[in-house]
């Protein structure tokens, strides 16, 4: 059974197409459930969930990984699979996750991740090329999608919930390493891709996309939340 977890805090906007994807693609898988956790949103993200079915989950922390460790502590299935509330399934992408881990041996993975709208901006274009094709080489692994066995989630202890940004990068090099140590393996799923907004590299333009994404900043200060004010006080939406 495929457990989807969504984190939302005020996503009108934009969890409508994620909910409306996350549903064509479960045509033909028969058991899954679908699990939003409202961070204390203050629109009609809680509507807009309750509306498409899903379970809906409360968190008041402001913490990206307490939030998806409190989704991940509700769900009923056996494979776990992390969405961002911006973030839209192709319909093969379920279905692909369910028949690899048919295969034992893979505890879990992340899905390659195209930024739809294409941005306009040709810096922002560029930007994204580069910092994407520097995520592959050093295997930065982003939570925009991401999956892994109920069981071996729980022993892992879950998202790191001392870190504000790049949990989802820190989660996926333990989960790596565990596997290693087991015998297992993780896949990245290049094809098919999920689609999610430029949003925030929009919104920051280019020298503050630069500073936040920069590894130095991100490594040395995710355990800092003051630095991530347009992640949590003043999150762009």
């Amino acid at each position: 059974m495929l457990s989807i977890v969504i984190p939302a805090y005020n996503e009108e906007k934009y969890l409508p197409a994620a909910l409306e994807s996350v549903r064509d693609a479960l045509r033909d898988i028969p058991l899954a459930e679908i699990i939003v956790v409202d961070n204390e949103s203050t629109d009609s993200t809680r509507k807009i969930a309750v509306s498409f079915g899903a379970k809906v989950v409360d968190e008041s922390v402001h913490n990206i990984a307490r939030v998806r460790n409190t989704g991940a502590a509700q769900a009923e299935g056996d494979i776990l699979v992390f969405l961002d509330s911006d973030t839209r399934v192709p319909p093969a992408l379920l279905k692909k996750i369910t028949e690899l881990n048919s295969d034992e041996t893979i505890l879990g993975g992340s899905v390659d991740v195209r930024y739809e709208p294409v941005p306009k901006q040709a810096w922002l274009r560029l930007y994204i090329f580069t910092f994407q094709s520097i995520g592959r080489l050093l295997r930065w692994r982003q939570g925009a999608a991401q999956f892994c066995r109920t069981s071996v989630f729980r022993e892992l202890g879950g998202y790191d919930e001392t870190i504000y940004v790049g949990e989802d990068i820190e989660f996926h090099w333990r989960l790596a390493r565990f596997a290693r140590r087991s015998g297992g393996r993780v896949v990245f799923i290049e094809d098919p891709a999920v689609s999610t907004s430029p949003r925030r590299f929009e919104h920051l333009g280019l020298v503050r996309s630069l500073f936040f994404t920069h590894p130095a900043v991100v490594f040395l200060g995710w355990r800092t939340r003051f630095i991530w004010k347009y992640w949590y006080d003043k999150a762009i939406r």
